[in-house]
């Protein structure tokens, strides 16, 4: 069993984001980078069926050259493997050349099944999971609140409205997952210092043979959020009901 996790690098989670004006893009120099929640819990999924069955775990993620430092810290984690792909043409790809990308750094690898979180903390598009399945032609388990790796194919769980439905896709499939898969372990010294040894590939869209869509969406104009203004506090000396019915009305709340 072969599974390759999809990992992002992405802007600290709990730091202050921030956009390029000059790009509209995020600022990814103005916080600290690290692995997207997201994809830690994608990879402590597979990490878990390698706890008890023979699988190879292979993380995947394209991005600049500091992303390496990421795939160590996978690689500490359990996986055995790291592919990076690394092109300067890749700057600020969007979501259907990030898909077409990736699709093809695949191919490349080989796999039973993808891992990937459903959405990035950055972008939160939630649409590169399946867009990499349709250019794969392969079944796409998608928005998983539990995941059950068989022997034949992937099974999960996804929440509808009023409950919820179970799915499944044989091999070779995709699915995706969400924030109610457990949390990632940590890496432990002798990950850490294993992970020296484990191959970690970097390729290029040469390497891929890989051609770039052009992009679907390009930013014209960015501006700075304005300030948020102060909200109008009520202390109640008898007449406080009125005073928020009027507020409600006045800013056609009710």
């Amino acid at each position: 069993m072969k599974i390759a996790v999809l990992l992002k690098q992405v802007p600290d989670t709990w730091g202050e984001r921030k956009i390029d004006l000059s790009t509209g893009l995020i600022d990814r120099a103005a916080s600290d980078a690290v692995i997207d929640e997201i994809c830690d819990r994608a990879l402590e999924v597979a990490l878990s069926y390698k706890d008890t069955a023979d699988a190879e775990v292979v993380v995947l993620t394209m991005g600049p050259s500091s992303a390496q430092g990421m795939l160590r810290k996978a690689l500490a984690m359990g996986a055995d493997a790291a592919l990076h792909v690394s092109d300067d043409a890749l700057a600020g790809a969007d979501t259907l050349q990030t898909a077409e990308v990736l699709a093809a750094a695949l191919r490349n690898t080989g796999f039973d099944l993808v891992i990937a979180g459903n959405e990035s903390t950055d972008g939160r598009a939630g649409v590169v999971p399946a867009l990499i399945a349709e250019r794969l032609g392969l079944p796409h388990a998608s928005f998983l609140d539990s995941v059950a790796i068989g022997t034949d194919g992937v099974r999960g769980q996804r929440a509808v409205e009023g409950g919820s439905v179970e799915l499944f896709a044989p091999f070779p499939a995709v699915a995706s997952v969400t924030e109610r898969l457990p949390e990632a372990r940590f890496p432990n010294f002798k990950g850490i210092m294993q992970a020296k040894k484990k191959p970690l590939q970097e390729l290029t869209l040469t390497d891929l043979d890989a051609e770039i869509p052009v992009p679907s969406s390009i930013v014209v104009a960015a501006a700075q959020r304005p300030a948020r203004n102060a909200g109008t506090k009520i202390v109640d000396d008898g007449n406080a009901a009125r005073q928020i019915t009027e507020f409600l009305v006045t800013n056609h709340l009710a």
